[in-house]
């Protein structure tokens, strides 16, 4: 099993990944430890002072003005806690909440929050032990952090609330601590606070949005070329050349991918009709590397981000290396749900072209001698028709989650927090989108092959054939008469989703971007 050891100078989205999705084991590095131990005197010499010390000595939000005695101090950090951990609606998805809680595990390694060695200690152990906390769906404004979801982590660390075992059964989390031999912490001075103050839900997604986004913009790209050999396109278009003179990189890589699938073809060469002409191609087709390639570029600036905020220490109070405890802003979800936004835009727009190609590949009088709808006997057959329905649908739905949730907030606790990101929003809708992105490319692929097996005694480019071939025997069938379309789809959508499409076609390409 792979180990990912936190250090104090943040972590790398590919540990975050290995450890939400790869279940790696975390270690707590030497390093971190004497940070941790560090910091924690700072605080408990503090705390021992007759002034008051917000998050240390004082109530929270709107609250702290009020000086907590230190006999009712590790009943503030409980109560914090617990009455945090508000959240309500459906559950969030593993993967989620273990990024949520190693990228916390994160910041109080890095010995700013004043949490003591131990508490830390526990957060990796229950990472180890598979236990993941239940956490609901609404509760974070992204401002103060994601507070209600790392409240319902918390919790389950004091053993109380419900987590999901190993198993995959959601029970209390006392008993799943116990059984992993797993002590529940007593929280200290200022570590409630310190286990809830983050942006770390939104960077978890925003960090495996970013994982997932690469592979379906390599996909979409390969789609995209299929879709122009099948409509017999000019790849002209895909010239270098053209490219280097509106130096975007991401467009630049997107119709080098392009044309790197359709290297060898003989059907792009049949553009020219002897009795309708094509001079260039329609947008959706000509255009495509630089819709894909904004949309890769979206990508860059957004990793850029997140880079950054892995790289950071989230938490208010923070302690600084020469001994000050100092009140800030930087749990703010403003750089992150901002990005999150963006994707979702471009995201929008990738999978909104890529239906207009598809709806291209269905009507008769724009496909250039394709039969309606790809049908088999046109009129008996309806063909691809619904297909292209749920394509709509989806790209619909695109649109409405393109919305941006950063554009809004809501002003909370007694207006001392009056201004919020609403990133965590801005996450949750980017995962449905970058799911419904995947099942537009796969219906966009399941049209475009059997397009190109419809164009007879015209022979495809090696990458395309490759593609085909790859997909017929993930089950993604084939032209023929109409049957229970559904199944295809979904093997489709399995196909682009698992990587098989760029699996298949990179042999015969080399590497793409």
């Amino acid at each position: 099993m792979q180990t990912v050891v936190v250090g104090t100078s943040g972590t790398t989205a590919e540990d975050v990944i290995a450890v939400a999705r790869g279940n790696a084991r975390v270690e707590l590095s030497a390093e971190a430890l004497d940070a941790l131990a560090r910091a924690r005197e700072i605080v408990d010499a503090l705390a021992a002072k007759p002034e008051p010390v917000y998050g240390v000595s004082t109530g929270f939000g709107a609250l702290a003005s009020r000086h907590i005695s230190p006999e009712l101090r590790a009943q503030l950090q409980r109560n914090i806690v617990r009455s945090h951990a508000a959240g309500m609606g459906p559950r969030v998805e593993r993967e989620v909440v273990r990024a949520l809680m190693f990228l916390r595990l994160k910041t109080v390694a890095s010995g700013h929050t004043g949490v003591r060695p131990s508490v830390a200690q526990t957060m990796a152990d229950v990472l180890n032990a598979g236990i993941t906390p239940v956490v609901h769906e609404y509760g974070s404004l992204g401002c103060s952090g994601d507070l209600a979801p790392l409240s319902h982590c918390a919790l389950a660390l004091m053993g109380e609330g419900d987590a999901e075992g190993p198993d995959g059964t959601v029970r209390p989390a006392g008993e799943l601590l116990a059984e992993a031999g797993i002590e529940p912490v007593e929280l200290r001075e200022k570590e409630g606070l310190a286990l809830l103050n983050g942006t770390d839900g939104m960077l978890g997604m925003l960090v495996m949005a970013l994982a997932d986004l690469a592979k379906l913009y390599t996909s979409a790209d390969i789609t995209a070329a299929l879709t122009l050999e099948a409509l017999l396109g000019t790849e002209k278009v895909l010239q270098p050349e053209l490219h280097a003179i509106r130096p975007h990189p991401g467009q630049a890589a997107s119709a080098a991918n392009m044309a790197a699938v359709l290297k060898g073809s003989g059907l792009v060469r049949h553009y020219q009709e002897e009795t309708a002409p094509r001079v260039q191609d329609a947008y959706s087709v000509r255009c495509a590397p630089q819709v894909a390639g904004a949309g890769r570029d979206t990508m860059a600036h957004a990793a850029l981000v997140a880079s950054r905020e892995l790289a950071a220490a989230v938490d208010n109070p923070v302690v600084l290396p020469d001994g000050r405890v100092e009140s800030n802003g930087n749990f703010h979800g403003a750089p992150v749900a901002y990005v999150l936004d963006f994707l979702a835009i471009a995201a929008a727009d990738l999978g909104s072209i890529a239906e207009r190609r598809t709806d291209r590949l269905l009507d008769k009088n724009r496909s250039h001698g394709l039969p309606p709808f790809l049908a088999d006997d046109a009129g008996v057959d309806s063909g691809l028709m619904i297909a292209q329905y749920t394509q709509a649908a989806l790209v619909s739905e695109m649109k409405r989650l393109a919305v941006p949730a950063s554009a809004d907030s809501i002003p909370s606790s007694a207006m001392q927090e009056d201004h919020v990101s609403m990133g965590w929003s801005a996450a949750r809708k980017l995962r449905t989108a970058v799911d419904n992105l995947t099942r537009i490319i796969a219906i966009e692929l399941y049209a475009a092959t059997r397009a190109i097996e419809l164009r007879h005694g015209l022979t495809p480019a090696p990458a395309s054939r490759a593609a085909i071939e790859a997909a017929r025997a993930a089950g993604v069938e084939g032209p023929g008469p109409d049957r229970f379309l559904a199944p295809d789809l979904a093997a489709a959508d399995a196909f682009v989703r698992t990587g098989g499409l760029v699996a298949a076609v990179e042999p015969v390409t080399g590497p793409l971007a």
